[in-house]
């Protein structure tokens, strides 16, 4: 079967992170990412089926993992080789249309009593993902025995997958699973802040801002957006207030009321907004969250960070709260008037995907054969108006019936 092939390689491994730093998804041409002919892999047990993509999206995690910019705290729950894609919509064998909850958890590896997360349905707090009976991995994706997204097939377990309702279109269920992290990460905010600042408006971005129009009942919602296209996006699915990354503070300064203190390089806020959501994971997307908060407020990291650099001293004098956001799992949601109730995020995600209409965030659709042009449009989507880009294999499928 035809599959994009991630090995470990550490010449191209360098040439990789030689290449990303000279552009964005640069690491996709000289990198250990290479289109192969490679056997299907096989279910190792009882409850595993085979799916085949219709899309897989092209994620953060990704990019940098192509651009050799993960950080090495992966190395020991990842196996290689592996094909990349955890965000899919494929079809099983029955024809039954299907979408992918990536993590591998004590279910999935036939671990036997569950690990205390996954007995609670928190799958992303799972603490056996290099045990059990698969290779080593976190996610499908980035596990030697699954297979992932960017191929014609992968394997996964039947509590991994999810029946697409018929009413939702290929690219609205691709956006599922990025939906269910942003849901994730958009209720760890406390409900009715007043003020909420989200930082970065590529696809989490955009879809944390429209989780928490629909799962939280923020005051005013402030999006920091780099490009043309993602501040229309942004203003469209819930923000009151956008400004470019440069102007946050001044955004959040005139809708709370604060004083600004500094004016040079380190500038912070006498108040700020009430929790932040960093969407981009940076050095510099986190600090200028500390400095955007309020004294006890809340930080909460949905983007994937690496090694960092950031002075933590508001941190520790504001007395932030700094929460990362990973995965999905069971969530309290409020009743709308009525009591809480408790739902899967992915269920919760299925609906944020219907009522706003995210299907038409993806941008571009690439064969696995330009895999090198798809990487580099994904890697520089902000800039080209675009957001979400996938990986397009109902081609493929035509021609291997």
């Amino acid at each position: 079967m035809k599959a994009l092939l991630f090995e470990r390689d550490v010449p191209r491994f360098a040439a990789a992170r030689i290449a990303g730093t000279l552009g964005g998804g640069r690491g996709a041409r000289v990198g250990p990412l290479r289109l192969a002919d490679v056997d299907p892999p096989v279910p190792p047990g009882e409850g595993w089926v085979r799916v085949r993509p219709r899309l897989a999206g092209i994620c953060g995690s990704d990019l940098a993992t192509i651009d050799a910019r993960a950080s090495r705290y992966f190395e020991p729950i990842v196996s290689f080789p592996f094909v990349p894609g955890h965000e899919v919509v494929g079809d099983l064998d029955d024809g039954t249309r299907v979408v992918l909850e990536p993590v591998l958890g004590c279910r999935a590896r036939a671990i036997e009593p569950p690990c205390p997360a996954c007995a609670s349905g928190e799958l992303g707090g799972c603490e056996r993902v290099a045990f059990g009976h698969l290779a080593p991995g976190l996610q499908t994706g980035f596990c030697a025995d699954t297979g992932g997204g960017w191929s014609t097939a992968l394997i996964a377990h039947e509590s991994q997958l999810h029946r697409v309702p018929e009413e939702l279109s290929d690219e609205d269920a691709v956006l599922v699973e990025p939906a269910a992290c942003a849901i994730h990460g958009a209720l760890r905010v406390p409900d009715r802040s007043p003020t909420v600042a989200v930082i970065g408006a590529g696809t989490l971005g955009l879809l944390t801002i429209a989780a928490l129009r629909r799962h939280r009942t923020p005051g005013t919602v402030i999006a920091a957006a780099k490009h043309p296209e993602q501040r229309r996006l942004a203003k469209e699915l819930g923000a009151d207030v956008v400004a470019e990354p440069a102007e946050l503070l001044r955004a959040v300064r005139r809708v709370t009321g604060s004083l600004a203190l500094g004016d040079g390089p380190v500038r912070s806020l006498t108040g700020g907004a009430d929790a932040v959501v960093d969407c981009v994971g940076s050095a510099t997307s986190l600090a200028a969250a500390l400095a955007a908060v309020r004294p006890r407020g809340d930080v909460v990291l949905v983007g994937m960070a690496g090694e960092v650099r950031v002075d933590l001293t508001p941190l520790w004098h504001r007395e932030v709260r700094l929460a990362g956001a990973y995965a999905y799992g069971t969530e309290t949601v409020p009743g709308g008037g009525g009591p809480s109730r408790t739902a899967r995020t992915f269920d919760l995600a299925f609906e944020l995907v219907a009522e706003a209409r995210l299907g038409r965030l993806v941008s571009a659709r690439y064969p696995l054969d330009r895999f090198t042009e798809a990487v580099r449009h994904a890697a520089d989507a902000g800039r080209r108006g675009a957001v979400k880009i996938a990986f397009d294999l109902r081609g493929e499928k035509e021609r291997n019936r």
